[in-house]
């Protein structure tokens, strides 16, 4: 099981930005991909974006062109930059590794955007 710990969640105004990390507790060659969800009070949890071992990016349509994930391979962490947040953007960021058929999941990170 991969250990993962999120950072940089907090408020921020509509149209600011926030950059979360995720770090993970082993090399990223045990990794085939990691990615960013979000789960909003009565929602369902769904895919922000992800990033395989090849460096292939994947984003939800909602996030394209305001958000961008990438990786630092010697400090083992993903980040999440978000720009032009809207209030929709409102959730809780879970991180996510794949590592051999299974995946792991960190703690949850609070993002909240005020209008």
């Amino acid at each position: 099981q991969v250990q993962l710990v999120e950072s940089g969640g907090g408020l921020v105004q509509a149209g600011g930005s926030l950059r979360l990390s995720c770090e993970a507790s082993v090399s990223f060659f045990s990794i085939s991909a990691m990615g960013w969800y979000r789960q909003a009070p009565g929602k369902q949890r769904g895919l922000v974006a992800s990033i395989t071992r090849y460096g292939i990016t994947n984003y939800a349509d909602s996030v394209k062109g305001r958000f961008t994930i990438s990786r630092d391979n010697a400090k083992k962490t993903v980040y999440l930059q978000m720009n032009s947040l809207k209030p929709e953007d409102t959730a809780v960021y879970y991180c996510k590794a794949e590592s051999f058929g299974s995946d792991s999941w960190g703690q949850g990170t609070q993002v909240i955007v005020s209008s």
